[in-house]
């Protein structure tokens, strides 16, 4: 398997083996209480091992699926048969599988910096550049060390301020894309669409403030200070494992023009 990753995820099985299952094809013996022996067998982790060992994708992605899918599987086996077989999908370039079994692996154990980072990659791969950074800010949050993770940040990064400043002249967010210094700023300045929803919202935010202040200056204040505190969320919940920027937005906007509509 050509793959970049394949010797990052070898070495990480290899590092945290499999659990040794000693009679991986026999059910469970039947209890002192006279239960019925389990009909569910265990599945042997070695051929998944081995497959990921060789690097041969077709083996990892049949017997790391078997793995993946038993029903008695550990937790830790699982998550180091998704990996492995994250990597086939990956050198086979079927990128969505690829990112649907780091989805899996991070959700059953969200510490994994070298994971997060290698879904960034991927994310960029697929051209999701706010995914990647967030995906590469997660893994240094977890690991401030983290080289490969720090390499793709300031590169992205580096990116993003490039297409910012192009993207400025058409598709401008509510704010100043030359002067985006935050990761999410930067984010929102390299997407269209994320430039898009943050010019809408800035400028229904300006129209529900100006509306409530004419009755009310302390209400309008108060209006502002709620779209601050958002920006501040924003802001400092980028790069969270759990945080969608684009479902943040969206919801922020949904929110002012439901306050705008009364």
């Amino acid at each position: 398997m050509n793959n970049p990753m394949r010797f990052r995820l070898t070495a990480l099985i290899r590092a945290a083996p499999l659990a040794a299952l000693c009679c991986a094809v026999l059910p469970h013996a039947a209890s002192a209480t006279g239960a019925e022996p389990s009909t569910v067998p265990l599945v042997d982790p070695a051929p998944c091992v081995a497959a990921a060992a060789a690097g041969d994708a077709d083996r990892i992605i049949a017997a790391c699926g078997a793995l993946i899918d038993g029903e008695k599987t550990a937790r830790a086996d699982r998550v180091k048969a998704l990996i492995a077989r994250a990597g086939a999908f990956s050198g086979k370039d079927q990128i969505d599988r690829a990112i649907g079994d780091y989805d899996t692996a991070l959700r059953l154990d969200p510490t994994l910096a070298d994971i997060f980072n290698a879904r960034g990659e991927l994310w960029r791969r697929n051209g999701d550049r706010p995914r990647a950074l967030q995906d590469f800010g997660a893994a240094l949050k977890l690991d401030s060390r983290h080289a490969a993770a720090r390499a793709n940040y300031k590169s992205l990064a580096q990116e993003l301020e490039r297409l910012g400043a192009e993207m400025a002249l058409t598709n401008r967010p509510g704010f100043s894309c030359p002067a985006a210094r935050g990761a999410a700023e930067k984010a929102i300045c390299a997407s269209p669409e994320l430039a898009s929803l943050d010019r809408r919202i800035n400028a229904v935010n300006a129209r529900v403030v100006r509306d409530a202040s004419r009755g009310n200056p302390s209400a309008g204040r108060a209006l502002q200070r709620e779209q601050d505190e958002f920006i501040a969320r924003r802001n400092a919940g980028f790069g969270q494992s759990d945080y969608d920027l684009q479902k943040a937005m969206r919801e922020r906007l949904d929110h002012l023009l439901s306050i705008g509509s009364r």
